[in-house]
């Protein structure tokens, strides 16, 4: 695996590692595995609205690298009304709204709708598994607002892709320019490659 400091400046938009050219979005970037610190962070994330400014940076940091730092408006991955319910916030929104402060660039909480929420327990599920669960589970209810976007779609954990590119296949056919993940963490096991 490169780092992308060892990529020539001139070459790094054209790297890609093919891991996700059949997934829905442009492009996916995390700022490292989780593991370590980074998993403690990411479930600390989802008990407590808080990020470390160590995370924080990072974060800023990764979505000011090509392709990322063309994004024109940040999505966060939405919860679906039961588990917001439940957990009394969205740590996707508790991100986006960090990297709005870095970066000056729009949060968009209201476009992007999950309109079924998982029934089943995804940890431990295969890609086709996780694929599943989040089919048709995402819907554009203001198609205006992210016409001709380059959307920057923010989760904590990247684990297959599912959820992100069901949300971005949502977004591109409702206009969007192009969909950029950013995440937290890449979780990393079986088929689930190691390059992010």
């Amino acid at each position: 695996m490169l780092a992308v400091d060892e990529v020539a400046p001139e070459l790094r938009a054209e790297v890609r590692c093919r891991c996700c050219d059949s997934q829905s979005f442009t492009a996916a970037r995390a700022i490292g595995l989780y593991e370590k610190a980074l998993l403690e962070s990411v479930l600390l994330l989802k008990r407590q609205p808080h990020i470390s400014q160590h995370v924080e940076k990072l974060f800023a940091a990764a979505a000011r690298r090509e392709p990322l730092n063309a994004s024109t408006r940040i999505v966060p991955v939405p919860l679906h009304d039961k588990k917001l319910k439940a957990r009394g916030f969205n740590q996707a929104s508790i991100l986006a709204h960090s990297l709005s402060k870095s970066l000056g660039l729009p949060v968009d909480e209201v476009s992007l709708l999950r309109v079924s929420g998982s029934e089943k327990y995804r940890a431990g599920l295969d890609a086709k598994g996780r694929q599943e669960t989040v089919a048709g589970a995402f819907v554009v209810r203001h198609p205006r607002l992210v016409a001709n976007e380059d959307i920057l779609l923010i989760d904590d954990v990247f684990t297959t892709g599912a959820t992100v590119s069901a949300c971005a296949e949502a977004l591109i056919q409702a206009g969007a320019r192009s969909v950029f993940v950013l995440t937290v963490a890449r979780a990393f096991g079986p088929g689930r490659g190691n390059i992010f």
